[in-house]
Order: structure tokens, then sequence, then C-alpha cells
């Protein structure tokens, strides 16, 4: 089990390095890809499921990573979160995302991108 949440922890994280690259090279895509959140049953749950996955990995990692307790909470947070989410009403879930997307312009995602590089390299170097 515990090789099974390593190893989605390290896709977690190449996850990560891959949606910066996304926000480098292309934000206007990045931005058009968060204003589809929730935006319809199918995305919205793939979405939340497939972000569930990664927390319960990082939750059972945590006590044989590098930050045990960032992990733990962080694993946690995703969980609740994604949770709360499943049972809230789609349409508030894509409203939000929507605005997000509004907010972000595509220049904020170019200078956020160099903090997914390194959450994401911290989140495999920490499980190795």
């Amino acid at each position: 089990m515990l090789i099974i949440a390593k190893v989605l922890t390290i896709v977690f994280g190449l996850f990560i390095i891959c949606s910066g690259l996304i926000m480098l090279l292309g934000p206007t895509k990045a931005r058009r890809i968060l204003s589809k959140a929730g935006s319809t049953d199918f995305i919205n749950y793939a979405e939340l499921i497939l972000r569930m996955i990664p927390a319960v990995g990082l939750i059972l990692v945590a006590d044989v990573s590098r930050f045990s307790m960032f992990f733990k909470v962080l694993g946690w947070f995703m969980l609740v979160t994604s949770l709360i989410l499943l049972f809230m009403p789609r349409r508030i879930h894509h409203g939000y995302s929507l605005k997000c997307a509004e907010i972000l312009e595509p220049l904020y995602f170019r200078l956020i991108s160099p903090l997914a590089f390194v959450f994401g390299a911290v989140v495999i170097y920490s499980v190795l």
C-alpha cells in the first residue's frame, strides 16, 4: 500500500509540474481549463475524484515523507474540500471557477508557474 501511495504522490508531483508548464507556455489555455471546472457533471465528478486519489496518497505516505505534517495537512485539506465540493451544487463550483478564471489574467498564470515547478519538485523529492 505504501508503494502505491508513493507512486500516486510522485504522479501528483509530476502533474503539478506539467500544470506549471501549461501555465507558463499556454496561460490562455490554463485559464480556459480553469473556467471549465465544474461545468458539466462529468467534468465536476471526474475532477473531484481524481483530486481525492492523490489526497489519499499524500495522507498514506505522510509518515515516511520528509515533510510529514505538511503532507498530512495538505492531503486532508484536499480530501475534505473535494468531499464538500462533491456534495455542493455543481453550479456553485462552476461559478467559483469562472470567477477565478476572470480574475486570473494570463500574465498571472505565467508569474505563478515557477511555484508549480518548485512545489511539484518538492513533493517528488519528499517521497524519494
